[in-house]
């Protein structure tokens, strides 16, 4: 397990020391990797587009299936696989291919950091002991690179070096800390993140602009979209020079494949983006004309009609007891204002008497018996 893990570093690595001994640069080493990098994802990232256009295409006949089976679940899920047949969409497409480049994310990370790794705590007192060994203890540790072999020529150059220079920069310190030693030359590493801050800026206004054509979302959702790159870019003044290199390279050529997917997905009124973005409106349109959609309004409506429900069964003992009431009858309580007893004959309260007090009364009558 532990060999399978170390090959998904140590192959991005060998590849990475290889365009490092063809151009002799750290700075065009990275540049090269990243552009190799896109290549592989981007067709995921097509993919996943795609599949999210072809989701949100259906969304009407979804929500009109979530309408009709609301308190089905199982038959839900049943149409809802026939509808995904019938047009040959896949649910998971607009989901693997993003998570697929989490791993790539990571993996390029650690290589790049660890690259110029300096031991610290426990590593740190064996690599001085190793150094002692030898009859060095006084000199620097230096950099310790990880994931390369240790007969390449990019492990070679970086071994107990403390600085990884390339066209006039070291990559392996961030902006933050050359601030703190340099502040002019500081300021140079600091206009680089500000730059790929830029740069994750238009990208997402890129995105932006698509939504605002036909809004699926409100106004402070797509602000929130363009930003929030933006202040992600602001912590990337404490990441090594080299990954911040890393990151504006690729940022570039994510706008490039952002301005293909417009050019593809996007053009004219009955490309797959409009027909999708048309579709999302027409959802949110039923939605709120069945009162709103997702789970928290299920939930309410549950619960609304559960109350309902109880009020119903909680009224029929009630009711009953009205009815026996009717049927039993009860001799008359109230009086006049005089005192006098109400008229036998006479209905108090709208209710008839019954039982013995009404025979009673029915022979006190002149002429005798009840006529019948």
């Amino acid at each position: 397990m532990t060999m399978t893990l170390a090959f998904f570093f140590e192959g991005p690595a060998a590849v990475l020391n290889w365009l490092y001994t063809a151009t002799g640069s750290y700075f065009v080493a990275i540049s090269l990797i990243a552009v190799i990098v896109m290549a592989i994802v981007t067709p995921l990232t097509l993919k996943s587009t795609r599949g999210m256009l072809e989701m949100q295409r259906l969304a009407p006949e979804m929500r009109r299936l979530q309408t009709e089976y609301r308190s089905d679940r199982q038959k839900l899920n049943e149409e809802m696989m026939k509808l995904y047949q019938e047009h040959k969409v896949n649910p998971m497409a607009s989901c693997l291919p993003l998570l697929a480049q989490m791993p790539v994310f990571i993996v390029m990370f650690r290589i790049l950091h660890d690259a110029t790794y300096v031991p610290t705590g426990d590593n740190e007192r064996i690599a001085r002991a190793v150094l002692a060994s030898v009859g060095a203890q006084d000199q620097t540790i230096g950099f310790l690179p990880r994931y390369l072999s240790t007969s390449s020529e990019m492990y070679l150059s970086l071994v107990r070096q403390t600085e990884m220079n390339s066209w006039g920069l070291d990559l392996s310190k961030s902006a933050q800390i050359m601030l703190g030693e340099n502040f002019g030359r500081g300021l140079l590493y600091a206009g680089l993140v500000a730059i790929l801050g830029l740069l994750y800026f238009f990208q997402q206004r890129m995105v932006a602009a698509r939504a605002t054509l036909s809004p699926t979302m409100s106004e402070t959702q797509q602000k929130l979209m363009q930003y929030l790159p933006v202040f992600f870019a602001v912590f990337q003044i404490f990441f090594l020079l080299g990954l911040v290199v890393y990151y504006i390279i690729q940022s570039v050529l994510r706008i490039l494949v952002q301005a293909y997917i417009t050019r593809r997905f996007y053009a004219g009124d009955e490309s797959l983006g409009r027909q999708a973005q048309a579709a999302s409106v027409k959802a949110r349109e039923l939605s709120k004309a069945d009162g709103g959609g997702g789970l928290l309004a299920q939930a309410k409506r549950d619960l609304s009609g559960g109350g309902k429900a109880d009020d119903e069964k909680s009224s029929r003992p009630s009711s009953k007891k009205a009815s026996s009431a009717d049927k039993g009858g009860g001799r008359p309580t109230s009086r006049s204002s005089g005192g006098a007893k109400p008229s036998p004959s006479k209905r108090t309260g709208g209710g008839r008497p019954s039982g013995g007090a009404s025979r009673t009364a029915d022979l006190k009558r002149p002429g005798g018996s009840r006529k019948r």
